[in-house]
């Protein structure tokens, strides 16, 4: 591993270092979220059937998030325990932990591949595809789980580029796949009369490119820590720290897609179609905020464990009081606008006025929370930098399983009108997530980092 490297995490002032790491990731994840919006505009225009489309596509992509979310599983979960590992000039394990998370990576994605692809008609028809729309979504689906290994390896093993300080390198990642994407796209759908096909093979072919890209880097000199062919093995003491380390950012992802189908169904039932036409503009918005916050707290993420590694715990606390300043103004920040703007957001969606007008009075319930929220998600990252699974699974679960989910079903049963007991669900899930995540924040990282502190002074 380069001084360099090590000079940066060590010695580097933390607000710019913070900054340095979490700018790339957050350009990165505008850009994907840009080209998933041009995917489906393209899609959308496909001449005759665009709509029926459009409408599958829409059915194809909760599944794929959850297909994704296991690349979150072994690469949120590894990295952090790689930044820890560098931090304690553990060099060889860092390696072996990269190894036999690759190799990890390879056997989930073959294994949901193979799953997927046995049960592909049945998953769609549960996801709500019609006999209309089931054969655009089986198309696109059954080319996407063919390319779901480069996809998974793309994304879990750019984690691991992020945490040895590259951030530049894993934004160039994200870029590659959305550039050649969009390229793609219009010679696929349009010029080549692929329809839904030729955007499920540009999907593939440019996260093959970005997988190819990442393992390029992770195999070359150029990287700190090297994907070592000695090394690719299953080590299952490995294996189980990353998969309880994984588990709170998998919980986070795979369970996005079922929150919005409780919400969807549940102000559908009292409001009807212009509600959750509402709701669908909200949760694109709360996503969008989600992930801004996520990619800067992910910034930091690398400096705490490194230093928590190497047991410099003042670079520890100092970075962890950047980050929550950050993203709780953050917060306040997209709450206020929220608030005191809402019509600003909600027109880049619609220009009908009904719908603006009741999503504007619905968008000062719902993202109530959002006041604090930022806390939240900085401490739950700070959880998974200090390796602390059980804790934060624990959070990831509290706020959507436990709290929200019942919460949306609960409170129309008290509280009128139903539809504005539906919206409260959010903060209601928010502000008591965030209080509890505050409390064992207050009481396990102070107790972490003194018992850290303590094993080294005893340590010959």
């Amino acid at each position: 591993m380069s001084n360099n490297m090590n000079d940066r995490f060590a010695n580097e002032k933390i607000p710019k270092l913070i900054f340095s790491l979490a700018t790339p990731a957050i350009v990165a994840q505008l850009i994907n979220a840009l080209y998933n919006v041009v995917d489906r505009m393209f899609i959308g225009r496909i001449p005759e059937t665009g709509t029926l489309a459009l409408t599958g596509i829409g059915i194809v992509f909760p599944i794929m998030m959850v297909i994704q979310s296991f690349s979150a599983l072994i690469g949120f979960g590894g990295a952090p325990l790689d930044s820890i590992k560098m931090g304690e000039r553990k060099h060889k394990e860092a390696e072996k932990l990269l190894g036999s998370c690759f190799l990890m990576l390879l056997i989930v994605s073959s294994v949901l591949t193979i799953t997927f692809l046995i049960f592909k008609s049945q998953l769609l028809v549960l996801f709500g595809a019609s006999p209309d729309t089931l054969p655009f979504a089986d198309d696109y689906m059954g080319i996407y789980l063919i390319g779901s290994v480069t996809v998974l390896i793309s994304l879990g093993l750019n984690q691991f580029i992020a945490a040895q300080g590259f951030a530049k390198t894993a934004m160039i990642t994200i870029c590659i796949g959305a550039a050649v994407n969009i390229i793609l796209d219009p010679i696929f759908i349009f010029g080549m009369n692929m329809g839904v096909k030729g955007a499920a093979l540009s999907t593939v072919i440019s996260q093959t490119i970005s997988a190819v890209w990442v393992l390029w880097f992770l195999t070359s000199k150029k990287a700190h820590l090297r994907l070592r062919f000695e090394y690719i093995r299953i080590d299952f003491k490995i294996a189980g720290g990353v998969l309880a380390l994984g588990l709170s950012p998998f919980i986070m992802q795979s369970t996005e897609s079922l929150i919005q189908i409780v919400f969807n169904t549940s102000i559908g039932k009292y409001g009807g179609d212009l509600y959750v036409a509402a709701m669908g503009i909200m949760s694109v918005l709360m996503q969008l905020f989600t992930l801004l916050l996520n990619s800067f707290a992910q910034g930091a993420q690398p400096i705490i464990g490194y230093n928590y590694g190497s047991g410099d715990h003042d670079r520890v606390k100092s970075t962890i009081k950047y980050c929550s300043l950050f993203c709780g103004m953050f917060g306040l920040t997209i709450w206020s606008v929220f608030t005191f703007l809402p019509q600003l957001p909600i027109m880049v969606f619609t220009n009908d006025p009904e719908l603006i007008r009741l999503t504007t009075k619905l968008m000062k319930i719902f993202f109530l929370g959002t006041s604090i929220y930022g806390v939240q998600l900085a401490f739950q990252q700070v959880f998974i930098a200090l390796g602390q699974a059980q804790v934060s699974i624990f959070i990831a679960v509290l706020r959507k399983i436990i709290l929200l989910i019942p919460l949306v079903y609960l409170l129309p049963m008290v509280i009128s009108p139903k539809t504005n007991a539906v919206i409260i669900a959010e903060p209601i899930a928010d502000f008591c997530a965030v209080i509890t995540c505050c409390v064992l924040f207050g009481l396990k990282v102070k107790q972490l980092l003194k018992g850290a502190k303590k094993s080294i002074a005893e340590s010959p």
